[in-house]
């Protein structure tokens, strides 16, 4: 399983299963064909830790930083796990790890902000993910926004929403949250986080 140091942030992914087509048609019926030179499957592991991450580390995702402010200052951290929920109402959730850094300010924050880093953004996003890092200090740009969540300059886009909900997952939590406040408007191409490396994305 892919996923970025301190925060521990696991990769979400729907699952669609997607089969060769094996069939042909033929007197109003389908049947199996056979000997189309598939190639053979290895044999298969069990499930782990190891095998959940090597496959996740095949997914490019794109990357996110979430921030959240509590009495003592803002917190924020990178995320690959963010995903749209819902659209009526507008819903959206991510992961973080219950040992995380941010957790504990995140468990109790009623908004949360959600931002979608740019290629040009590669060092943030580490600085998000580095565990120990001053992730608020210079040179990171960013300002108080609605409802006091601090909000990154320079994002491709950018949320605030309210956490409707926290699932507990294994070692993670699940947040779903609700917008509220937004801005698509940032210009530039999506950084992405594949193989366990920040990339650009090629046409």
């Amino acid at each position: 399983m892919s996923h970025l140091p301190d925060d521990g942030t696991y990769l979400t992914v729907r699952m669609i299963d997607r089969q060769p087509d094996l069939y042909a048609q033929g007197n109003n019926s389908m049947t199996a064909t056979s000997g189309l030179g598939l190639p053979r499957l290895a044999s298969p592991q069990t499930a782990s830790h190891d095998l959940l991450r090597s496959v996740f580390r095949r997914h490019a995702a794109g990357v996110a930083v979430i921030t959240a402010q509590d009495g003592t200052g803002p917190v924020g951290f990178t995320a690959t796990s963010l995903t749209s929920v819902s659209a009526e109402p507008p819903l959206l959730s991510f992961g973080i790890g219950s040992g995380a850094s941010s957790w504990p300010v995140i468990s109790e924050a009623e908004y949360v902000g959600v931002h979608i880093l740019g290629e040009h953004q590669q060092e943030l996003a580490a600085t998000f993910a580095r565990s120990g890092a001053d992730r608020f200090g210079a040179p990171t740009g960013w300002r108080s926004g609605p409802e006091g969540v601090p909000v990154l300059d320079d994002v491709l886009a950018w949320l605030v929403c309210r956490v409707a909900a926290r699932v507990p997952a294994g070692d993670h939590r699940i947040v779903l949250a609700e917008v509220v406040f937004g801005d698509p408007s940032g210009v530039g191409r999506p950084l992405l986080y594949h193989q366990g490396r920040f990339n650009g994305l090629r046409d």
